[in-house]
Order: structure tokens, then C-alpha cells, then sequence
């Protein structure tokens, strides 16, 4: 049988759902793009869930950027107003720590989450975990997810950490030029049987940056799979309310 969802939310409820932001310094319209998401059509939802890259790189809650504040401070008035704000790691933010979710009144979710949306289980992932296709990603993100890498990591200095970071970022960049289309998607073997695992009617996750809406068979049923767009251009979000789920474009303040 089936584990009950971790959250159950009516058709009468609004649930949003956004991921991929990649909220750095160096793009302000698109940190202001996200404060008018905070401030406007946010406050109308039950709950926001961000699955994973909110931001372009996070080296830990110690870092002392005063544009970071802009970003907490919105995310932290969102959930003073009663909304709920569930966070899940992406493979950019996943040292996101306990210091920033109390700041925000965020919660954590683990890698995979099974949600009621009316009746039908939908489960929602990062997406990063279903590229299986991509062995020397997953490799990485098995190191970096060790609780031993990410205390050295968190123990050195900022200055150091932002070094690193800086490197990463390019050393992913020239990795990515050097790989096939389908190594860095979503493989169909792994989302069939993690479908079949979790026993969901769908599934909403973010992380290849190729939105889109499709129907896969899983053991004879239809699963729904909605893929969330990225931020880079423009801010966008899926919208669940009464017993619809659609893409909304945001736009740029």
C-alpha cells in the first residue's frame, strides 16, 4: 500500500509551484521578478513549493551578500502572511541550511515528496535525480551530498568557498557543452519506475530547463508529467486550483 501524501490540498486550495530561478546578483531584474512573485500572486496560494535552484549557487547561510537579503525578506513576509513555503534542494542550493529556513518560515522537503493535489497523488522532485543517463553528474551529486564534503566545504572561509563555487559553475559549463541532449534529460526507465514506486498519478518536477506537459504509461495507467521552465528570461509558475493545473508566465518587473 501506498504511503499517505505528506500533504493533502483541495481543489479549492491554490498550490503553486515554481523551480529553477537561479537567482544571482548578477541578474536584478530577475531577483526583483521574484520579490513581485513574493508580493503578488504568491499571497492568493495555500502554498508555494520551490523545487530546487531558487538560487544560481548557494556557499551556505553565512554569506553576507546584502542582495540576499532582498530575497529572504520576501520570502520571509510570504510566509508571515499564513502561506505555506516549502522548499526542496536543487543541485545548485542544496546547502541551503536550517539558519535560512528559519529566517524564511520555509520547510524542507526531502528529494522526493508525495503530495494530495484533489485526489491524485502527485509526486514532486528536483528532476536532477531521474538523469541517470548522466553518470558523471550523479557522481558528483554523490559526493557533494555527503554530509563530510559539505561540513569541509561549510568550514572554510567565504572568500575561499565563493572561489570554488566560482570554479564549479565553469567547470559545469564546460562539462554540459560536452554531453548529448538526452544524458542531461530525464531517463524514461527511471521516471517509469519511480512512478510505479511511489504509486502517483503524477508528477511535477523542474531541473532540464525543457517545460512542457506530456502523459506517460506506467503498468497499463496514465501518469501526467508537468516539467517547470526556468527563470532566466522571464519568471513562470504552475498554478493548481480547482482540480486544474496550468503554466502561468510571470514576466520581468
Amino acid at each position: 500500500m501506498a504511503d499517505t501524501p505528506r500533504a493533502q490540498w483541495s481543489d479549492a486550495a491554490t498550490v503553486l509551484f515554481i523551480a529553477d530561478l537561479h537567482l544571482d546578483p548578477g541578474r536584478p531584474r530577475m531577483i526583483d521578478a521574484f520579490r513581485a512573485f513574493c508580493a503578488g500572486p504568491a499571497r492568493t496560494a495555500r502554498a508555494v513549493y520551490i523545487l530546487g535552484d531558487l538560487f544560481e549557487v548557494w556557499i551556505g547561510d553565512d554569506d553576507d551578500n546584502p542582495v540576499w537579503d532582498r530575497v529572504l525578506d520576501a520570502i520571509g513576509a510570504l510566509s508571515a502572511r499564513g502561506v505555506a513555503i516549502h522548499f526542496m534542494p536543487g543541485n545548485r542550493d542544496f546547502l541551503v541550511g536550517d539558519r535560512l529556513l528559519a529566517r524564511t518560515g520555509m520547510s524542507r522537503l526531502d528529494d522526493i515528496e508525495v503530495i494530495g493535489l484533489g485526489d491524485r497523488r502527485t509526486l514532486l522532485c528536483h528532476g536532477d535525480t531521474l538523469c541517470t543517463d548522466d553518470g558523471a553528474y550523479q557522481a558528483f551529486r554523490n559526493q557533494v551530498r555527503s554530509p563530510e564534503w559539505q561540513q569541509d566545504f561549510l568550514a572554510r572561509p567565504l572568500a575561499e568557498r565563493r572561489r570554488i563555487a566560482a570554479g564549479l559553475r565553469g567547470d559545469s559549463g564546460d562539462a554540459m557543452s560536452g554531453k548529448s541532449a538526452g544524458q542531461m534529460d530525464v531517463n524514461a526507465n527511471a521516471l517509469r519506475a519511480l512512478c510505479r514506486e511511489q504509486v502517483v498519478d503524477r508528477v511535477i518536477h523542474g531541473h532540464t530547463h525543457r517545460p512542457g506537459h506530456d502523459r506517460w504509461t506506467v503498468d497499463g495507467k496514465t501518469v501526467e508529467r508537468w516539467v517547470l521552465a526556468d527563470w532566466f528570461t522571464a519568471g513562470s509558475m504552475l498554478r493548481a486550483h480547482g482540480g486544474v493545473i496550468e503554466s502561468v508566465d510571470l514576466g520581468t518587473t
